[in-house]
């Protein structure tokens, strides 16, 4: 376990700093390397995906809460969002989980692979979503935080990739569907966390430090530094070009989902 220590404070240095450069998830980028190191490490096969998944989402609550309370005490928070979608946000975030850890690797990787490049293109051709609609009732919300929980228990990934085009789109302001993605990334990434652990909580074979499907080890040392390096990337981004530096990072996040799809065939 120690000899792969310099791996995982790499990954939180790489995850924490490109997403302080260019606001992106860490799930794209945190699976593909942990899957690179779990295989190398010789983990079973057959449970890759699931380490990796559960493993990128067990990071995200740590890395969030310092962002939830920045956006709340600038009033980019709506909390009647965050309320209404709650409830479905939960449930779907361990529906999902569930469902995500029993299914093989190999799919798990196809879909997620999908999800990268989709994006991927939204990055490098900086798509954005018009506004052409208002905000759902408490009804509208909850299955709106359920749909976007269960698809995001599959991606590693926090309720922005979803929740800030749907708030977009709903007329809500972009700086104010920042803070409130943000808000609702904590509950999600918890309850898909839970998910996690209870789906491998007895499945056999799992490596000694798995908590579920959690891997603490990694977990720990990625979380460390990702903290230590979000904030250097966000003075890094003031200063370069980052529209060019987003289209690098899509090119880059096609190769490396293509290599993480390839070594799971």
């Amino acid at each position: 376990m120690t000899e792969w220590w310099p791996a995982y404070l790499a990954i939180g240095a790489a995850v924490g700093f490109l997403a302080g450069l260019l606001g992106v998830g860490g799930g794209m980028v945190t699976v593909p390397m942990l899957v690179f190191v779990f295989t190398a490490k010789g983990f079973p096969a057959h449970h890759l995906m699931h380490l990796s998944l559960a493993t990128a989402m067990a990071t995200i609550p740590f890395t969030s809460a310092s962002s939830v309370s920045a956006h709340h005490v600038r009033g980019g928070v709506d909390w009647r969002v965050v309320r209404g979608m709650l409830p479905g946000l939960a449930a779907g975030a361990l529906l999902g989980a569930l469902v995500a850890g029993a299914i093989p690797s190999r799919p798990l990787a196809i879909f997620f692979t999908a999800f990268v490049f989709y994006a991927a293109s939204n990055m490098f051709f900086e798509a954005r979503t018009k506004a052409t609609r208002q905000l759902p009732g408490i009804f509208g919300l909850g299955i709106a935080g359920a749909v976007v929980s269960f698809l995001a228990s599959f991606l590693a990934a926090g309720a922005a990739f979803m929740t800030i085009p749907f708030m977009t789109w709903c007329n809500v302001p972009l700086k104010r569907a920042i803070g409130t993605a943000a808000a609702l990334g904590f509950p999600l990434s918890l309850a898909s966390s839970a998910g996690y652990v209870y789906a491998g909580w007895r499945v056999p074979g799992l490596p000694p430090g798995s908590f579920g499907f959690i891997y603490l080890p990694a977990l720990g040392l990625i979380v460390a530094m990702s903290i230590l390096t979000a904030p250097w990337g966000a003075r890094v981004s003031h200063a370069l070009p980052v529209r060019k530096l987003r289209m690098v990072f899509g090119l880059l996040l096609f190769a490396l989902a293509l290599r993480m799809l390839a070594s799971l065939w």
